[in-house]
């Protein structure tokens, strides 16, 4: 779960939709550095149920804390539990993580880290106040992305800053400098392709892996969806995207395809049970025995 996107802040949805998100990562998963810092899967809050908190942060030789983004994703999936816990119970969550992953040295830099982090959180929220920075072009939007930038030279040092949120400034400039070459007029079509081929040449390969990314889970879950069609098991599938992708990759795509016809199941139960109702009181107390408050957001696009 990640939810660590600054850009988010600056209100361009169209940038963000642009962003291609890879939906698996392909790389092997790293062993833990020591047995206490295994994942614990009971749930921080409610919405954070069944997921592992994010971010593979780590220590180099010396014990120095290695200031990366891995750091932000962490933050950030706690943080979005906000609404759910008060932030003094979030960020002491978040402590006991550091404290659990990481030496006691590295554990007291990245708190620091955590702490100023919150207090850049606070003061992008009044920045936004600012009605100097409103508006959705793409004027309006570079101009709150450089605030944005500006406003963390208070709280983090260049190399902080450079590892904690550099590859998300790539990607936004990126997204941004495409934007406004689309809706330059002034620019022929193939001035405007030579232009895109220039920045996709610039781009840096971890980029270039991350937009290709989900391209590909598309065409394995073409390949997937034939392959049971011609009568495959699940295992021929599992080892067909293993090989395309790893063994931990394949592992994951199979327990979504389990959580999704676990999902089917319930609801094709669940309007069986309906269909034999017609007071409101019963589909109600129907619709609280079979699911939580969460799940039952997602009942009236099966209930039409």
């Amino acid at each position: 779960m990640q939810i660590r996107h600054p850009f988010v802040w600056i209100g361009a949805a169209a940038l963000a939709a642009a962003i291609a998100v890879p939906l698996l990562m392909t790389r092997e998963e790293p062993p833990a550095p020591k047995a206490a810092a295994q994942a614990d899967l009971f749930p921080f809050v409610r919405s954070l149920q069944g997921t592992r908190p994010d971010g593979d942060i780590k220590v180099a030789a010396g014990d120095v804390l290695v200031v990366d983004a891995q750091l932000v994703d962490l933050f950030d999936y706690y943080l979005s539990a906000m609404g759910e816990k008060p932030l003094a119970a979030i960020r002491k969550e978040i402590e006991h993580e550091l404290e659990r992953r990481l030496t006691p040295n590295a554990a007291g830099e990245a708190k620091r880290l955590l702490g100023n982090y919150i207090e850049y959180k606070t003061a992008l929220v009044e920045l936004d106040k600012n009605p100097q920075l409103g508006g959705n072009g793409l004027a309006a939007i570079r101009q709150r992305m450089e605030k944005m930038q500006e406003l963390r030279a208070r709280f983090f040092s260049p190399v902080e800053s450079k590892g904690m949120f550099g590859s998300s400034d790539t990607e936004d400039m990126d997204t941004l400098a495409r934007m406004e070459i689309g809706q330059d007029k002034s620019l022929s079509e193939a001035q405007k392709q030579a232009k895109l081929a220039a920045l996709d040449a610039a781009l840096p390969a971890s980029l270039r892996e991350a937009r290709a990314a989900p391209l590909k889970i598309v065409k394995l879950e073409d390949s997937a969806a034939k392959m049971r069609q011609q009568g495959a098991s699940e295992d021929d599938v599992y080892r067909m995207r293993a090989a395309a992708l790893s063994p931990e990759a394949a592992a994951r795509m199979a327990e979504v395809d389990q959580g999704e016809a676990a999902w089917k199941s319930r609801i094709s139960a669940y309007l069986a049970e309906r269909s034999k109702l017609s007071n409101a009181d019963a589909i109600a107390e129907l619709r609280n025995r079979m699911f939580d408050a969460n799940e039952q957001k997602r009942l009236p696009a099966y209930e039409k």
